[in-house]
């Protein structure tokens, strides 16, 4: 986290703003007018082959399935309200000033005003209240929905003002509005797939799980980024197809390039691998509302059956670290990295399976290639562990097309993957409160649930952290996901391709490439 010349760091003052009631202005991006020290140019026609697509995904921000829908969205032609930066600090984008009244539940919003759809219609307090509103409501299924529960009311209060009040204190609420899945869409938005929005490129074309192409916005309103004339995104589900077409210059970038090759392609010429530590949290969801994993027992013998070392050396050719069963990455805020990390135990597996009574149940373990490049492969390989150990695992290799919708959360046991999101709170209410629209793993434990709430109201930073600390170790202990590893992320591109330090969030530099990339002069 970078300081200022005073030692006080941006999360500082916005939580001293918070206690005082003070406003935490800060200077729009169209400002920040020498951010490139290299000098990019503007110019060229950008490629993008992706890993990640299907035939379901949507431009409906509520909807969003995977990096394609998310990617074509976010990196081209939609912005966030707020923007993370390289060290997950927040950045204005739409909004160019935010601060709290003192307590915490109720957050005072100023948005930009002179930001226009791409059909001219200025953007105001309107459009984007409807866009917070879209992912709210009972029933609502948008994966950031359950973080967004606690809003009791999103009010206008200007022309190009708004504020949020929640039932409850929460110090890290702006974070929420950054989220990569709540773009700005004009007020009233029915058809979201027009492709509709104030970004740096207008969308042409859009085929769901194969292409998406767009053009630059003549009238954007950031001088400093969307430096292409065009950009394609192509999905590429198979890893050799995907490397082939960037060592032939086909594309410009690529996501997921096979880290069993990665550091031999980072030899060659006219290629540069980009390895940004980060969050990538493989998961393995066990329904806790399904036998056999409704058992404790059963669920730990799971747990201990994975050599998480030989998984991070053999999968992710060392780009990563082992995973201990709670969804926090160790550079989030609150993480409880004092908790002992989780051992392959042929020992423990079997003292478990003999607890729970299911020595003979067979574990059916879901997966699918398109999931994170090398599912099935650790999939096979964790076969090989718990074989060993005395557990009998059987692997199903599930179709591409689809996975999201007919495997995830549908299958007893399968596999996923998430994004390193900025705050515990964010990560614990999307996924593992019982409400959560995004609860893969059907844990749903009361007790649990207060705790979030109350640790999310907290804003003595000591006793927040011993509330957070405690429920990542439920998780670890009684969980129903097992996290063998967390990756760095890992991209590949062109030599040409130039770029500023990678933000480690979410892939391919936040989804942000073909706004903050450029081709090298």
């Amino acid at each position: 986290m970078t300081e200022n010349r005073t030692g006080m760091t941006r999360r500082t003052f916005m939580k001293g703003a918070i206690a005082a009631g003070v406003t935490a202005a800060v200077p729009a991006p169209g400002l920040l007018k020498n951010v490139f020290a290299a000098g990019p140019a503007r110019g060229g026609a950008l490629k993008l082959g992706l890993a990640g697509g299907s035939t379901t995904d949507s431009l409906d921000p509520s909807n969003f399935s995977g990096v394609f829908d998310q990617m074509t969205t976010m990196g081209l032609y939609r912005n966030p309200m707020l923007e993370l930066d390289k060290n997950g600090e927040l950045q204005p984008e739409l909004v160019s000033e935010w601060n709290a009244e003192p307590g915490a539940k109720v957050w005072h919003f100023k948005l930009r005003n002179d930001v226009e759809f791409h059909s001219g219609k200025p953007m105001d307090a309107e459009d984007a209240i409807f866009s917070i509103n879209h992912h709210r409501g009972e029933g609502n299924k948008s994966q950031i929905a359950a973080v967004l529960k606690p809003v009791k009311e999103v009010v206008k209060t200007g022309k190009h003002e708004f504020k949020v009040v929640l039932e409850d204190p929460n110090a890290d609420f702006p974070y929420i509005i950054s989220s990569t899945r709540l773009p700005c869409v004009p007020a009233g938005t029915k058809d979201f797939e027009d492709g509709m929005g104030t970004g740096g490129y207008i969308l042409k074309e859009w085929e769901p799980g194969v292409r998406a192409f767009a053009v630059r916005n003549p009238n954007y309103f950031k001088e400093n980024r969307a430096w292409f004339d065009s950009v394609e995104i192509i999905t590429m589900a198979d890893d050799t197809a995907r490397t082939t077409a960037l060592k032939t210059g086909q594309v410009h970038i690529i996501n997921r390039p096979d880290r069993k090759t990665a550091r031999l392609l980072s030899r060659m010429k006219g290629i540069q691998v980009i390895n940004t530590p980060g969050g990538l949290t493989y998961t393995f969801p066990m329904r806790k509302d399904m036998k056999p994993y409704d058992n404790a027992d059963f669920r730990k013998a799971v747990k201990y059956s994975v050599d998480r070392d030989a998984l991070v050396k053999t999968i992710l050719q060392g780009y990563g670290t082992p995973g201990n069963d709670y969804p926090v990455p160790s550079f989030v805020k609150y993480a409880a990295t004092d908790i002992p990390q989780r051992q392959y135990d042929p020992d423990k597996v079997k003292f478990h399976l003999k607890k729970s009574g299911l020595q003979d149940e067979v574990v059916r373990l879901h997966v699918a290639d398109m999931v994170y490049n090398g599912c099935v492969d650790t999939a096979q390989l964790w076969k090989e562990h718990a074989t060993k150990a005395g557990l009998k695992m059987d692997v199903v290799k599930e179709a591409n097309d689809g996975y999201w919708a007919k495997v995830w959360r549908v299958k007893p046991f399968c596999a996923s993957f998430w994004y390193a999101r900025p705050t515990v709170d964010w990560i614990l209410s999307m996924t593992y409160v019982s409400d959560a629209s995004a609860n893969e793993s059907m844990w749903k434990v009361p007790a649990f649930d207060k705790l979030v709430k109350e640790a999310r109201a907290e804003l003595n930073s000591d006793k927040r952290r011993q509330m957070y600390h405690e429920l990542q170790q439920t998780l670890h202990d009684d969980g129903s996901v097992v996290i063998p590893m967390i990756a760095n992320i890992v991209d590949a591109a062109s030599d040409k391709i130039g770029y500023n330090p990678v933000a480690g969030n979410v892939e391919l530099d936040g989804l942000r490439a073909c706004e903050r990339w450029w081709f090298r002069a």
